[in-house]
């Protein structure tokens, strides 16, 4: 196997295994999962999430990762290589990486304001006696449509300052605004030096948000009426499993929370060594994932338990809509607990950890990119890979001041909605057929052997070629039957919204019909010989007619092109 010289890679492979789960392991898990698990029935939740985790998230975890070791290059040449047809699908991953970048940035503004706020005895989100509190304010949790808890009015009046609807863009919110900036300071900060500046800081915050989960596990379990939320998200509801809504969202969680068609894992896989055990690699991450997102149900769940037993009102009351549970739900918890603000500042100093590792990897996914099509080009103009970084990181902090207004929550959930569940899963079935399909799970499996020794096994095979499939393909299907229009709690968006949500949602999808018009065009021949190139495997590298101009390659060997500056950010974790 001709290898690329120039290229990085991880000087010790335990790093890309800890870059991995901490690009994977985020506030998805603390947030999108437990959320997930109420609406869904609890326990119920569990059977289907399990159970893709086995069809789709192990299998596709290790096509990717297999695919960006052997190719060595980030999503977008990696796709076009693998499927010149589809390349686009390269460029939508690392489109949706960038819109959700610039959001999800705005969750760690969140966590940041409440970090700083929780340096205060008592809480502010305590009790009614705040400027900010209205008359239906009360301090306890309450089945009553009419009336809204302390913690619910600090994130909606204090935080927020929210306007009655999307109608109403209300102003700026600088503190936010401030804080946002803050958070984007941070990120860069962490990313544009590589390793003299960030190793020690990636590890630390890969490593501290398990500290912290199980020390607040513990704390939590010795509170009156913990057992029963535990028992809430252990013991299933069987009847909501025909829903087909439950094994959608499960489907969107393990993609969502696995990193699957946001090209982040074959971003970094292409640093890993080509001998590189990716079999192992893809368990340690997907189970270290999946049982984080278990554990940090345990710690979500038996706090409500808690606080159904204070309240006097069934679990099943309390969880609210979307961010509010992690930013009203448990910090209502927080202020019943002994040295309330100690343990506010930990959880939300975690879930600071937890967002910045996968702010990296997102972030990470546009830099890459960009260097491996247009290296020469943006270095002449931009000189050093770091003011690369930092025009990445400014463009992401303009486009996230939308959300820190006093419209910001409503543009949030209806950019969540439509990127976070209805675009992973066109992307995800675009990226199985390319790669499953067209490329093809026997090249693929010579790929695995080839770098490995060890062909995969039949498990892997099938679950390429027919089970994750069909499985993706029924999931999108139902989905777009059995769509529901982005909500915020009771608030329904006007159809002038839901309009712009789906060109959000189609800024990622469109690159995949764009590109495959553009293969079409400078392949060589006639139709039928374009269409024929097109879904043939390197069929790119053939003709000079391709931007890049790459060499041919044989079947045992890897496109060489333009290296990576060596401080690429994936250094930052070595």
């Amino acid at each position: 196997m001709e290898q690329e010289v120039n290229r990085p890679t991880w000087s010790r492979q335990i790093e890309f295994t800890l870059a991995a789960i901490g690009s994977a392991v985020g506030l998805g898990n603390v947030w999108r999962f437990p959320y997930l698990c109420y609406r869904s029935g609890g326990g119920a939740f569990l059977v289907p999430y399990l159970l893709m985790l086995v069809v789709l998230g192990i299998p596709l975890v290790h096509m990717e990762l297999a695919l960006g070791q052997y190719l060595r290059r980030g999503p977008i040449q990696a796709l076009a290589k693998a499927c010149p047809l589809l390349k686009g699908v390269g460029l939508a991953t690392v489109a949706i990486s960038f819109i959700m970048c610039t959001y999800y940035n705005v969750i760690i503004t969140w966590a940041l304001y409440y970090l700083f706020s929780s340096f205060q005895s008592p809480l502010p989100w305590e009790n009614c006696n705040n400027t900010w509190n209205r008359p239906n304010c009360t301090d306890h949790m309450t089945n009553s449509s009419s009336s809204s808890t302390a913690s619910q009015q600090f994130f909606n009046y204090r935080v927020l300052e929210q306007t009655s609807g999307v109608e109403e863009t209300g102003t700026v919110r600088w503190e936010l605004v401030l804080l946002l900036l803050v958070a984007w300071v941070l990120c860069y900060l962490c990313i544009f030096k590589g390793v003299k500046s960030t190793g020690k800081v990636v590890y630390f915050t890969a490593l501290f948000p398990y500290v912290i989960l199980v020390t607040l596990l513990i704390s939590n379990m010795q509170l009156p009426g913990a057992m029963a939320g535990v028992r809430f998200f252990i013991v299933p509801e069987w009847e909501k499993l025909k829903s087909v809504e439950v094994w959608v969202n499960a489907a969107a969680q393990i993609f969502n929370s696995l990193n699957i068609g946001y090209g982040s894992l074959i971003a970094m896989s292409s640093y890993s060594a080509f001998n590189n055990n990716i079999l192992k690699d893809t368990l340690t991450v997907t189970i270290v994932n999946s049982l984080t997102s278990i554990l940090a149900g345990f710690v979500i769940f038996s706090a409500f338990g808690y606080m159904s037993y204070l309240q006097g009102i069934p679990v099943s009351d309390i969880a609210v809509d979307g961010p509010g549970l992690v930013f009203v739900v448990y910090p209502q918890a927080l202020v019943t607990m002994p040295v309330a603000p100690l343990w506010a500042v930990l959880f939300f100093f975690m879930l600071l950890c937890l967002g910045l590792d996968s702010q990296f990897a997102m972030v990470e996914v546009m830099v890459t990119s960009l260097l491996d099509a247009f290296d020469g080009a943006i270095l002449r103009y931009l000189k050093r890979k770091e003011f690369v970084i930092l025009a990445v990181c400014f463009t992401a902090f303009l486009l996230g001041i939308p959300h820190v207004m006093q419209v910001g929550i409503y543009v949030f959930q209806l950019m969540d909605h439509y990127t976070a569940i209805v675009s992973i899963l066109f992307l995800a079935f675009f990226e199985v057929v390319a790669v499953c399909w067209i490329y093809g799970v026997k090249r693929l499996s010579q790929n695995i052997e080839e770098m490995t020794g060890k062909k995969p096994s039949i498990f892997f095979t099938m679950c390429w070629i027919v089970i994750s499939p069909i499985i993706v393909a029924a999931i999108l299907v139902f989905s777009v039957i059995q769509f529901k229009p982005a909500r915020y709690d009771s608030y329904v968006y006007p159809p002038w919204a839901q309009g712009i949500g789906w060109i959000i949602a189609m800024a990622s999808i469109i690159w995949i019909p764009i590109a495959a018009v553009h293969t079409l065009w400078v392949l060589p021949g006639s139709f039928k010989e374009k269409l024929q190139k097109s879904v043939s495997p390197f069929a790119l590298d053939n003709t000079s007619k391709h931007p890049d101009n790459l060499e041919k390659i044989t079947k045992t060997e890897v496109v060489t092109t333009v290296p990576l500056p060596e401080k690429s950010m994936v250094q930052t974790h070595l």
